[in-house]
């Protein structure tokens, strides 16, 4: 007996610098049965008149596209977040191709997000922290150049090209836990590092916070395994405080 069906991944467009690319990327989405794109405080405002001409009909995407804030915000309802990129970014994470990463959404009946940067620099190295894993395709290492739709392009054709397909099966399958509940358990963390004064180095202060998001958001937790860490952490700052748990 099969589970829930997947849902398809949302298109996350960090910082895109021009409506023409948002429209061509919009395209490439609809080519492919994608739908849900996501904007994430784009150069120029939202709507932009360039991009419904380069959309080519892919009217309905636009329309329906929501603009957020911070990458934060916009994928806070995923459960896994695929950050693409083509460069080393110095942190410790699991890295795929655009056909494993398909594989793996389809996989899971929660909505996954694909992160893809600005036009002209690519996503940052804390834009990269957020996600699960890194997917990346095996270009020319001399020549590592996609623009925009080319590399939602091929991503949305491998989620479509294994349509029908037989799917992954996860025995015992739990999680994982939204970008939101992540978010809740490095704030907790975050915040009892700050009363213990664990960030006594200030020029250090930024790259340590980047560090442990990266190391809290890589495994993947499932919900039950976020509230189990998030009661840890409660009992052990309260435990110093002088404040014993019960049980």
């Amino acid at each position: 007996m099969s589970g829930p069906s997947p849902q398809p991944p949302a298109i996350v467009l960090v910082r895109p610098q021009l409506g023409e690319n948002i429209g061509k990327a919009a395209r490439a989405m609809l080519n492919f049965g994608l739908v849900d794109m996501r904007l994430v405080a784009p150069r120029d405002g939202w709507p932009n008149p360039d991009a419904g001409p380069a959309a080519s009909g892919a009217d309905v995407v636009l329309a329906n596209a929501r603009v957020f804030d911070t990458v934060q915000e916009a994928i806070a309802d995923c459960h896994y977040v695929y950050a693409t990129t083509v460069r080393k970014r110095g942190l410790t994470k699991p890295v795929v191709m655009p056909e494993m990463a398909a594989g793996e959404m389809r996989a899971r009946p929660e909505r996954s997000a694909l992160l893809f940067g600005p036009e002209r620099s690519g996503l940052e190295t804390d834009d990269v922290a957020l996600a699960q894993a890194i997917l990346t395709v095996p270009v020319n290492p001399d020549f590592g150049s996609l623009n925009l739709a080319q590399a939602v392009i091929l991503a949305a054709y491998e989620w479509s090209k294994q349509a029908g397909q037989p799917e992954m099966v996860i025995d015992n399958y739990e999680g994982p836990a939204s970008q939101a509940s992540i978010d809740g358990l490095v704030g907790q963390v975050d915040d009892a590092l700050e009363a213990a004064g664990y960030y006594h180095v200030p020029a250090r202060v930024a790259s340590s916070k980047r560090t442990l998001r990266n190391l809290l958001t890589r495994p993947g937790w499932s919900e039950k395994e976020v509230r189990t860490l998030r009661g840890i952490v409660h009992a052990l700052v309260e435990g110093r405080r002088g404040v014993r748990p019960r049980g």
